[in-house]
């Protein structure tokens, strides 16, 4: 039925059978038994179960294979009355330790007023056989519970809330819920919870708070923080802090900084002074860049040898370099020997270059020495796809950084936690991380309390990339503190230096325009004048160019990357022009829409926030967690049911609609999602740069995404002007700082003693 007849209406009944249903988030699929029928119904009906009344307002759909359905907006709930259906409710196991066979006992004995007996007189079920007085209050308690899920239900429903954030609600503060948001409802605030400011703020003035309390300043002092861990900052200066919140508040810098004051005296905020000015961390964001900055100490302090020990290893290891160049057939750059020395006598090494530059073939002399000698070594990677490909370029198995540290589920708190700690340390001896720019700060926290204290460590990546896209800029500090042996390839080797793909982004990365003129075999600049004419030819390119001149796959082959989502070359509207060309509407085809984005069997998308509680399937293993930048295709779309099928690779994920909401159409994605990826031909469209979002390190990360054919289509003073904007993003982050401080520190206790 099309939205504008939707015609909404009630409907009442009991329900008869739970079809399906999606506990995150509560979706369900019911039959209802009306005086005239029984309807399926679907809709977001968290703890309804089989048995109970409902009163329901929404409206009847009808689908050409599963028929009429009625899709629940809202419902009014009520307890069952008569002792029939009372025994059908509790035999469905509505009530936590009451089963079938109890549940007849009880209707039995006590009748119609079973439920009222629970609520009002819980000691007299003991009256039935097999309920001891202690079975009779666990059963009055899970009966409490069960409908004080609902009492909150109900309170927040009066501020638009949904019924998973009422669940999420309950689950954190249980009975108490309800007094506690009246109380301060800016608790709804906190991570795990995950309402914005702005709503919080809305039901806190419905509720009557003033708009000076302290409860309010201090949410949006911690708001403030959180929103720009967005943007990268790990913290932010004081005064900058104090403004913004203020701004976010609409109150006065003194009373804001007095709150602030107070929050850093509690250690709710964490205060530090660094080169004389003040920042101001959330308390598990400072801990982590303190304890990178102390554990790389310790490592240093370990693991390097004196400056004799060292020369004498050096000089063997020479030897060892020698034989493998000579069983390889190959000789070594003097960076690149140097490279594999330093990886081979120093606890932490950073390597870093450009492409062409030897990298991969100076990480498999490291690895390949490194095994050679003895060492367990664990090669991992931040996304599936950079673990796959330097899996490929090394012969060896290669893991995610999540999976390597094995993401632990067990305690449910939707925190992400990894079963490798310093309690259960990761056995290998090096631990080489690729695409070391990707990573960020908490992330590589874990990763450094997962290693023993005698594992070294090899950092591999381009610092001129992209920084992650989480908080910090830990590749680019550690480079900058000057502590950290570090080799950076710089020359391009002739066979790479015939491409221009690469002989182009060395330029662009050393500010100089890439020739667009020349067209070689690898890099083509395609000349159009308006935006109309670009998405035009970025269409036809992915469509008929490229497959008819190389044999590209149109899917997955080519990759369309854009600096923004918006306007008429952003990646919204470049993927529902590619979508129709290349998975048209195709009545054999399912689909379903969600926030104005058609999802339809066949297409391709990507995941576009990690979400460690989606199970994958790869032949008989098992998995947990789709990741940031993964890109499949959705296999099937099950329309009843309100699921679809989507294969990541090699691995399988049955997702919910409501899920999809972390999912995007990707023929065309952003160059900052794109990162870690390699494609074999990428198409970039450059028409009116938008100056914060047109810049050279983004313009050289994408450049470097193509493996074998890169096609700008656009302007070239749009390539220009990225060239000349060497705007890098600000990010607020103090690692640098505590590295050279903790590793003075401990230069200065080694002289001590």
């Amino acid at each position: 039925m099309a939205q504008q007849e939707k015609e909404y209406q009630k409907l009442s009944g009991s329900v008869d059978t739970i079809v399906f249903r999606k506990e995150e988030t509560g979706f369900t699929v019911l039959e209802l038994e009306t005086q005239d029928d029984l309807v399926t119904v679907v809709g977001n009906l968290i703890d309804v179960e089989e048995g109970e009344e409902l009163i329901l307002t929404g409206y009847y759909t009808a689908h050409p294979t599963y028929g009429t359905q009625f899709r629940a907006q809202l419902c009014e709930r009520r307890l069952p009355a008569t002792a029939n259906a009372i025994a059908k409710y509790l035999s469905s196991g509505a009530i936590k330790g009451v089963g079938p066979v109890l549940a007849k006992r009880l209707v039995l004995h006590f009748g119609d007023e079973t439920l009222m007996v629970m609520e009002k007189s819980p000691q007299r079920l003991s009256e039935v056989s097999g309920i001891s007085p202690k079975k009779a209050q666990e059963i009055a308690l899970e009966y409490q519970r069960l409908f004080g899920i609902r009492s909150v239900m109900l309170f927040l429903s009066r501020f638009g809330l949904n019924p998973v954030m009422s669940v999420r609600i309950w689950r954190k503060w249980g009975m108490q819920s309800v007094e506690l948001i009246q109380e301060n409802p800016f608790v709804l605030c906190a991570w795990d919870i995950g309402l914005s400011f702005e709503l919080a703020d809305a039901i806190a003035q419905e509720l009557g708070m003033e708009p000076g309390s302290v409860n309010r300043i201090r949410a949006g002092l911690t708001h403030t923080l959180q929103y720009n861990t967005n943007n990268g900052h790990t913290c932010l200066p004081r005064n900058k802090l104090v403004e913004k919140a203020a701004l976010l508040t609409q109150l006065g810098t003194q009373q804001v900084d007095e709150v602030l004051g107070d929050l850093c005296e509690q250690g709710d905020l964490v205060e530090d002074t660094v080169k004389g000015t003040p920042f101001v961390y959330l308390p598990h964001l400072y801990a982590a860049e303190t304890f990178v900055a102390g554990r790389i100490r310790m490592i240093c302090q370990l693991l390097e040898a004196p400056q004799e020990v060292r020369q004498e290893r050096e000089r063997q290891l020479e030897a060892q370099i020698t034989l493998l160049e000579q069983q390889q057939g190959m000789e070594y750059a003097p960076l690149q020997r140097q490279a594999i020395l330093q990886s081979m006598t120093h606890g932490i090494f950073i390597l870093t270059g450009g492409p062409g530059t030897g990298k991969t073939t100076t990480l498999n002399a490291m690895i390949e020495l490194m095994e050679q000698q003895g060492d367990e070594v664990a090669l991992c990677a931040p996304t599936g796809r950079a673990a796959k490909r330097m899996a490929q370029v090394t012969g060896r198995d290669a893991k995610t950084i999540h999976r390597l540290l094995e993401v632990d589920f067990s305690d449910g708190s939707g925190q992400i936690r990894f079963k490798r700690n310093e309690k259960n340390p990761l056995k290998a001896d090096v631990i080489v991380v690729d695409e070391m720019s990707m990573v960020d700060i908490l992330l590589f926290e874990s990763l450094m309390r997962a290693m023993k204290l005698s594992c070294r460590l090899v950092l591999v990546g381009d610092a001129d990339q992209l920084p992650s896209v989480g908080c910090g800029n830990v590749l680019r500090d550690l480079i900058d503190s000057q502590k950290i042996s570090c080799i950076h390839l710089a020359q391009i080797f002739r066979q790479a230096a015939q491409s221009l793909i690469v002989t182009n982004a060395h330029s662009i990365v050393h500010g100089e325009y890439p020739n667009l003129r020349e067209r070689g075999n690898d890099f083509f600049f395609l000349r159009r004048v308006d935006n109309a004419g670009a998405s035009q030819t970025v269409v036809d390119l992915c469509t008929t160019r490229l497959p008819q001149t190389y044999g590209y796959s149109s899917m997955w082959d080519i990759q369309v990357l854009a600096p923004t989502r918006k306007g008429e070359l952003g990646t919204m509207e470049l993927n529902r022009r590619l979508q129709e060309e290349l998975n048209p509407k195709d009545p054999g085809k399912a689909e379903f829409v969600l926030n104005a984005t058609t999802f339809r069997e066949g297409d391709k998308v990507m995941q576009i926030r990690n979400n460690y509680d989606i199970e994958w399937k790869k032949d008989d293993e098992r998995g947990m967690g789709i990741f940031n930048g993964d890109i499949g295709q959705i296999l099937s779309i099950n329309r009843s049911a309100h699921t679809l099928e989507i294969r990541f690779d090699d691995r399988v994920s049955v997702y919910t609609f409501d899920m999809a909401v972390d999912l995007e159409l990707s023929y065309a994605c952003t160059v900052h999602k794109s990162q870690g990826s390699e494609f074999k031909a990428v198409i970039l469209p450059l028409m009116r740069p938008n100056p914060r979002l047109s810049y050279r390190n983004l313009l050289y990360t994408a450049v470097t995404r193509a493996r074998e054919l890169l096609i700008i289509v656009g302007r070239d003073s749009a390539v220009q002007f990225m060239v000349d904007n060497v705007r890098k993003t600000l990010r607020y982050t103090n690692l640098a700082d505590f590295l050279c401080q903790a590793l003075e520190e401990g230069h200065e206790g080694a002289q001590e003693m």
